[in-house]
C-alpha cells in the first residue's frame, strides 16, 4: 500500500534527513520518499496515518493531509 501525506514546517535538507530517519522506526514501512513538504510511504498495511503522525512529531514536524491507496500491489 503505499500512503501519500503533506508535512508542514519542511524547509530543508535536514528537514528531510529528520522525517526520513524517524520514518525508519514505524514497524511495517519498506520504502520512505522523502522531500520538501511531502512524503510517500509503501508499506505492508499495517502502518497507520496516527503511526506517520506520531513519527513526523518526534521529527519536529506537523502532519497535513494524508491519502493511501489501499488498492495498489507491489510489483514483483
Amino acid at each position: 500500500m503505499i500512503t501519500k501525506v503533506r508535512v508542514e514546517g519542511m524547509t530543508c535538507q535536514h528537514c528531510i534527513r529528520a522525517v526520513f530517519t524517524s520514518l525508519t522506526g514505524v514497524e511495517g514501512i519498506t520504502r520512505a520518499n522523502v522531500s520538501l513538504g511531502a512524503v510517500e510511504v509503501e508499506h505492508d498495511g499495517r502502518v497507520t496515518v496516527d503511526q506517520l503522525r506520531e513519527a513526523i512529531a518526534v521529527a519536529g514536524y506537523t502532519l497535513g493531509e494524508a491519502v493511501t491507496d489501499r488498492r495498489r500491489l507491489p510489483i514483483a
